[in-house]
């Protein structure tokens, strides 16, 4: 596998934070959710750091590649695009699924595949399909976890293992997801650190997270505490990773404080790199020649952990950062398929084996989104605090893409008591945007909030976007009997 170009240390791009992250001292790249990004209007402060040499990577959140439907071919176009775009050396999505097509159902967040041989064969076909189709190479994160799939046929770290040497895909490692793991599955992150393969590895992940009765919650929303800090130092004592990315999506400190968690990690990174350089050793007078087939054990060799120095000069382009090539791709890089050259084809996923996969997923996500029983072999507690975070999680992000609701319903409490009643009958089927509308017609359809002046401005309010009459009251009292009688 062809190294990759060094990236250096970095954040994720928001726009909470954008002024902050343009005067972060010694910043190397950023990492913009791809879904949220227009390439024809990227933001001016995103097109500054790219014009002073700012590499910027998509990492995208709603493929679902570990679903048992093969990839939407307009979502691979759209990624892409946004590759092209921001001129970025690689993608990067997650080895999870999001949705399932039969029932339509949207998890609002990355569920973890069952780490079965059918599972495996899905995936492995999703991601061949996914690398011919976009224009740079694809790298793949490991995701935080809250429960285990029952009869699982192989760990975290065979599952990946396999997953690279039968796609050649790369791997985005999130050690705070690895941290995750170790708490909610029992999984020891060191185990999966040794068994993976990390010549594969094409950046980390760094984020900080909350335990709450005994399960963490990989928030994005709390600094990065030291035992994630220290995983990162296991990650670095066996391999020099190409970059290393700070993630923080909710309750945004001050640039200070994103600097010294920046700083931080590179404090880590440096003191692997001391502990790992060799003590000076005198030169022998006659270097004995390697034999035949062997390398010579003396011959001169980088000092491990050392990499070429990328910091941008003033007015550098990303294809021109040193360690890029032409373009803006990685060394022999190119689409998918020029990765993927020399690497053995996987077998097919066999349609019998993507509809157990289906099914399965299906009964979870429908136990976990519309109060279906839980399938047998789960851990019910574990399924119930994870249906509680998806509806939490749901409300937030409504109320993030919609914040005139919390004001229409009179503040954050009354709207989340709102929207968590609504979401309890009405799983989502399309997405958060049109989730904010059919709430808006839910409480419309059941002549909420009682305050008429409030209804009015709800009403305005999904007239205005939804692009139609809101319906009629008798309408609404029609559907509402429906609704009773189902």
């Amino acid at each position: 596998m062809e190294p990759m170009a060094h990236l250096g240390v970095g954040i994720g791009w928001r726009p909470e934070i954008a002024d902050a992250i343009e005067w972060l001292p010694g910043l190397d790249w950023v990492e913009v959710v791809a879904e949220n990004t227009c390439p024809g209007h990227l933001p001016e402060a995103l097109v500054r750091l790219r014009e002073r040499g700012v590499r910027v990577v998509p990492h995208g959140v709603s493929l679902g590649l570990g679903g048992a439907d093969r990839p939407d071919p307009a979502k691979l176009a759209a990624l892409g695009e946004r590759a092209v775009a921001l001129g970025a050396p690689l993608v990067t999505e997650h080895i999870a699924f999001v949705r399932t097509a039969s029932p339509a159902l949207e998890a609002g967040h990355l569920l973890p595949v069952p780490r079965t041989r059918d599972a495996l064969d899905v995936l492995c076909e999703n991601v061949r399909i996914a690398q011919d189709a976009l224009p740079v190479p694809l790298a793949l994160e490991n995701i935080a976890a809250l429960f285990t799939w029952p009869g699982e046929e192989l760990t975290e770290g065979q599952f990946l293992t396999e997953l690279v040497e039968q796609t050649g895909v790369r791997l985005l490692i999130d050690v705070a997801n690895l941290h995750t793991n170790r708490v909610n599955r029992g999984e020891d992150a060191a185990d999966v650190l040794d068994a993976i393969p990390l010549e594969a590895l094409a950046y980390v992940h760094v984020a900080g997270g909350v335990e709450r009765d005994g399960v963490w919650h990989d928030t994005h929303a709390h600094p990065v505490p030291p035992v994630v800090l220290d995983l990162l130092a296991e990650l670095r004592s066996r391999v020099d990773p190409p970059g290393v990315l700070l993630e923080r999506d909710d309750d945004f400190p001050p640039e200070a404080e994103l600097a010294g968690e920046l700083s931080a990690i590179r404090t880590v990174l440096t003191a692997a790199t001391r502990r790992l350089a060799p003590a000076a050793a005198p030169e022998p007078e006659t270097a004995p020649m390697p034999a035949a087939g062997t390398t010579s054990e003396t011959a001169p060799t980088p000092a491990p952990g050392t990499a070429p120095d990328t910091t941008p000069t003033p007015g550098a382009t990303p294809e021109t950062a040193p360690g890029a090539v032409p373009g803006g791709g990685v060394p022999g890089g190119g689409g998918g398929g020029a990765l993927r050259a020399g690497v053995p084809v996987g077998r097919p996923a066999d349609e019998a084996g993507r509809t157990r996969v289906g099914l399965g997923q299906a009964a979870l996500l429908s136990a976990l989104v519309a109060g279906t029983p839980v399938p047998e072999g789960f851990d019910r507690q574990r399924i119930r605090v994870q249906a509680r975070a998806l509806a939490a999680k749901r409300a937030s992000v409504v109320a993030r893409l919609a914040p005139e609701l919390p004001g229409i319903l009179g503040g954050a409490g009354p709207y989340r008591t709102a929207f968590l009643a609504y979401a309890k009958g009405r799983p989502m089927t399309s997405g958060y945007r049109r989730d904010a509308l059919d709430f808006a017609e839910h409480l419309l359809i059941r002549d909420l909030p009682a305050d008429p002046a409030a209804r009015r401005r709800l009403s305005a309010w999904w007239r205005d976007r939804a692009g139609a009459r809101p319906p009629r009251r008798v309408v609404r009292w029609v559907r509402a009997l429906l609704g009773r009688a189902a």
